[in-house]
């Protein structure tokens, strides 16, 4: 693609800010949404092009991010002098693969349920965070449950999209967000993904390296606004546990949210009647109900900067490539 332009690079960053405006405004339709369109093309894809192979895998990921790489290529250049359009675009669509305010919404449906202590209806809700089994989970287990599924879905949903779109604009938002819900759909270990997925996940946790590490340091500089004097708890924890979990990226994520807190995460989960084992991070308390709200708060505060420092960093490339422009002139 062609150098972008300042006024294209400040068009850019104008509609990223405005589609982090959207996300927190205009809520996630309950059908129709774009992401869950894209998910069922994705399946019909998969489905043509199935085998318990890598090389079968790759393919299916190599489609599937790719056309709508090369569609966000073209919008890019249709809109190339178009900045009014430009921002449209580039709102609308950070506003389609970000999820910040839906995870909020989420995490604050299951603060309702354990609060009235609904249990029945807390365990079938986690469903929507996380795919963990609920069945047996008592509201410690499941608090802890949404306070890890907030802190990874605050990368994954949030950070990243922000941190790719400043680096490659429509065409990154809408990469990272194929490529992460393809990591979603194929990505995890069962006797039918096992070798097709590989490469949807391993892709997925290569774009999601830089946006975990952010999204850790974020919350660090979050962490006074949910617990005094937290700050220093978050940057030990992560330095410490961030790398213990099995995950390249989660383990940054709820690292640094569980030293925030002062509580402890991982342990034991199951999945699909598999038990998982996951090291512990963190050396407070264990997590509680009224953990969520925090949790949700330092996701939100997280979010919010990462919008800020998208739009701050797409600016500041058109202000130096105007210097650059005007100095060879």
């Amino acid at each position: 693609m062609p150098a972008p332009t300042p006024s294209n690079l400040l068009a850019t960053a104008t509609g990223l800010a405005l589609g982090a405006l959207l996300d927190h405004v205009v809520p996630d339709p309950r059908r129709g949404h774009p992401v869950a369109a894209y998910g069922r093309l994705a399946g019909a894809l998969e489905q043509r092009v199935y085998a318990p192979t890598r090389p079968r895998g790759a393919l299916f990921a190599a489609l599937a991010v790719g056309v709508p790489v090369i569609a966000g290529v073209a919008v890019d250049r249709l809109t190339r002098r178009r900045p009014v359009l430009r921002v449209a675009a580039t709102a609308v669509t950070t506003w389609a693969v970000v999820g910040g305010t839906s995870l909020r919404r989420e995490a604050a449906a299951m603060d309702r349920l354990l609060a009235d202590d609904d249990l029945p209806g807390a365990r079938a809700r986690l469903s929507h965070l996380c795919g963990r089994d609920p069945s047996g989970l008592e509201p410690p287990a499941l608090a802890r449950a949404v306070v890890e599924s907030v802190a990874e879905n605050t990368a994954d949903a949030v950070v990243a999209p922000y941190l790719w779109g400043a680096v490659a604009g429509l065409p990154g938002l809408v990469g990272y967000r194929a490529a992460n819900t393809l990591d979603a759909m194929v990505g995890h270990r069962s006797p039918r993904y096992a070798e097709f997925g590989w490469a949807s996940a391993r892709l997925d946790d290569l774009l999601n390296l830089a946006p975990s590490r952010l999204t850790a340091l974020l919350t660090i500089g979050a962490a006074p606004a949910v617990r005094r004097g937290s700050a220093a708890d978050a940057w030990r924890t992560w330095r410490r546990d961030g790398n213990a979990h099995p995950s390249p990226n989660a383990g940054q994520c709820e690292a640094a949210t569980a030293g925030a807190l002062g509580i402890r995460l991982g342990g034991r989960n199951t999945y699909g009647g598999t038990v998982d084992e996951r090291p512990v991070l963190g050396d407070g308390r264990a997590a509680e109900p009224s953990d969520i709200t925090p949790a949700a708060r330092l996701s939100f505060l997280v979010g919010a900067v990462a919008a800020a420092l998208g739009a701050t960093a797409l600016s500041l490339r058109a202000v130096m490539t105007t210097r650059r422009v005007r100095s060879t002139a």
